[in-house]
């Protein structure tokens, strides 16, 4: 029998699945809670099993931060039946890739392997659940790639902070006021017992969404799922955070210094509502006509035409609970982070004002129809989107309806979201400046 790598089918899936437009799916809970959702297409001999837990950073506790990262990391360690540090191993052996990450409001596992070997990715995941190795020696080796990917990623990167440094400023009250990767202090402090208890609290079967996507049998599928997950003890009802801050009525200054630049950078940062809610959707459509291409309005005005920004952008960083849009600047030579503000805040006192042109209504409309089609254009993509939409929205169908909302959104309507967030009183002004040692 021919070989197939593994890339070659990768390839083949995207290819074939890119065509599809409609994701059908099926959708079922176990007798523990467990959801799970089925997603069958045989045009490509692939297969992924992945697994979504609804825990994330804002799930901790104050001066316990980074644990659901951390468990990212340490449900990697080894399970009754797996010998530690050998999961990378059997993965890669069995022709298979796998990774995992972790944001403020959950935690996504997956495995991606030839089709033959859907039963081992299932059983893999279902060791992870019920039969993993939490000691002080995974704790300890853990704890010390956590600080290195700290280290690279955040306190030697420049404008590694950013996030940390909104977050601190923006939220008092919510647990989005800290950062995923959390505070090496916090998982130096912590005990095992805390650890054990944080997996026995957030990591069972009625807190976790199973999805298998690409070329399945789904009778033999389902037999599968229920021999190796159904006989897992359901877990502790788990409450999400119910927490509300105080709206912005004055807008915040802050400042946040950086060893690790020489170009500083302005910051405005406004909260939004979840992500859920009409008017996120609203703001991504805003963010991108502002800020995504050398087409866009920051773009043009700032870096093309006055010539005073090396670089200008816009984020809706978008959650479950809360949202934060934010715009961004680096100043060319000597303009200073005063006069940035400035042109920034009257591009969007234009938007508020003026109804954006039909020729760019119909370039947003093309754009979300083309991330659409991205994002479910291979089986991963697929499985990632049925995963986020179950767990963090409660509709696993905007799978397929999520694009006409986009479709559905005015040129009022951005004109009047606008209005409604994007203020001066609304806001954080972060200075966000190179440290000066002496």
């Amino acid at each position: 029998m021919r070989k197939i790598t593994l890339t070659a089918l990768l390839v083949l899936s995207s290819l074939i699945s890119i065509q599809a437009q409609h994701v059908t799916f099926e959708e079922y809970n176990l007798a523990n809670g467990l959801r799970v959702i089925l997603h069958q297409d045989n045009s490509a001999p692939v297969v992924v099993t992945s697994v979504m837990y609804h825990v994330g950073a804002k799930n901790e506790t104050p001066g316990r931060s980074g644990f659901a990262h951390f468990f990212e990391h340490l449900l990697f360690e080894g399970t009754e039946n797996i010998a530690r540090g050998s999961w990378f191993e059997i993965v890669s052996a069995n022709g298979g890739t796998n990774n995992a990450n972790t944001s403020d409001d959950r935690t996504y596992y997956y495995e991606i392997f030839p089709s033959n070997n859907v039963e081992l990715g299932l059983w893999m995941e279902s060791e992870r659940m019920l039969h993993p190795i939490i000691n002080q020696i995974g704790v300890d080796t853990q704890n010390e790639v956590v600080k290195e990917e700290k280290r690279l990623r955040v306190d030697n990167q420049p404008y590694g902070q950013i996030l940390k440094a909104i977050k601190e400023n923006l939220f008092k009250k919510h647990p989005y006021r800290w950062t995923t990767i959390g505070e090496m202090e916090d998982l130096d402090a912590a005990t095992l017992d805390e650890f054990l208890e944080f997996f026995k609290k957030f990591y069972g079967p009625n807190n976790a969404t199973l999805v298998v996507a690409g070329d399945i049998d789904k009778p033999k599928v389902k037999k599968m799922i229920q021999d190796y997950f159904g006989s897992i003890p359901r877990g502790p009802e788990v409450v999400q955070p119910n927490i509300k801050e105080d709206p912005i009525t004055s807008e915040i200054k802050a400042t946040w210094y950086d060893p690790n630049i020489q170009v500083p950078m302005l910051l405005h940062a406004y909260r939004t509502p979840s992500m859920k809610e009409r008017d996120a959707y609203v703001l991504d459509m805003i963010s991108t006509l502002v800020s995504q291409g050398k087409s866009s309005r920051l773009h043009k005005r700032l870096v093309d035409e006055k010539k005073i920004a090396l670089q200008v952008g816009a984020i809706n960083f978008s959650q479950e609970d809360y949202g934060s849009y934010i715009t961004l600047a680096l100043p060319m030579g000597n303009t200073s982070l005063e006069t940035l503000t400035q042109e920034i805040d009257a591009e969007m006192d234009r938007l508020k004002t003026e109804l954006i042109s039909e020729r760019e209504y119909e370039k947003l409309q093309n754009i979300y129809r083309n991330n659409f089609v991205r994002a479910n254009s291979s089986f991963e993509g697929i499985a990632h989107s049925l995963a986020t939409y179950a767990t963090l929205y409660g509709d696993t169908n905007l799978i397929n309806t999520e694009l006409e909302i986009y479709k559905s959104i005015t040129r009022e309507e951005i004109r009047e979201v606008a209005r409604k967030y994007l203020n001066s009183n609304q806001r954080l002004v972060l200075d966000y400046l190179p440290k000066n040692d002496n």
